[in-house]
């Protein structure tokens, strides 16, 4: 792997040795900005944004301004308080890992955002009867239409929808979608997939299936 440099954006330092970890582990040069002054002296490979305290239309103009400089990645480090009100994105190519997350998920995040993990085994584009998941850009459309998902809806939609047929109980959703043990217990999957049903019409909620005493699977 050539050395890739990796601009380390925040209004605190608390994730700064965090970031930095990846010098050890890939070899990068991390250099540090804030989101309030943006301009980088050095050319750079990917962003992470520290997104506490950043609202999501700051969060979207600063992907508008990597996409102006090349379509540059970026990856946002997120509370997992915080998770629900997460836009990712429309810009640019962008991920996420929780604030609680290991040096290790840090590091494999990074490098398939750089391009140097094999990609999805799927298309990056899933057409489900009149609904349109695109993994690559993060976005949902029902008839031509965006649907105005979540983080997490949309995670657990793709998700099931990426591995149809196969029935999930809600603590595996929890750890493969959300990634973290979550203080609300498995309901909060239950709240979800309602949700995820009311959004995307009857036609492809039919398709999301309550599997008794188990879990749900999306059926194909």
């Amino acid at each position: 792997m050539s050395e890739k440099n990796i601009l380390f954006m925040a209004r605190t330092t608390r994730y700064h040795e965090f970031t930095r970890s990846l010098t050890q582990t890939m070899g990068a040069e991390v250099f540090a900005a804030t989101p309030d002054s943006p301009t980088a002296a050095h050319d750079f490979d990917l962003l992470v944004l520290d997104a506490d305290g950043i609202r999501n239309d700051r969060i979207e103009q600063i992907a508008k301004w990597l996409d102006d400089r090349g379509n540059i990645p970026m990856l946002l480090i997120v509370d997992e308080d915080a998770l629900s009100d997460l836009r990712i994105p429309a810009h640019g190519h962008a991920d996420f890992i929780c604030s609680g997350g290991s040096t290790g998920e840090l590091e494999a995040r990074v490098r398939r955002l750089l391009g140097e993990e094999e990609s999805f085994s799927v298309d990056d584009v899933l057409h489900i009867d009149n609904l349109v998941i695109n993994l690559a850009t993060y976005q949902v459309y029902l008839d031509g239409e965006p649907v105005d998902l979540t983080l997490m809806e949309y995670s657990l939609l793709s998700f099931l929808a990426m591995h149809p047929n196969r029935a999930y109980s809600r603590e595996v959703l929890l750890h493969r979608v959300w990634g973290f043990e979550y203080f609300g217990g498995t309901r909060t999957v239950d709240v979800h997939i309602r949700r995820i049903r009311s959004k995307v019409g009857p036609q492809i909620a039919a398709h999301i299936t309550t599997v008794r005493g188990v879990g749900y699977l999306f059926k194909l």
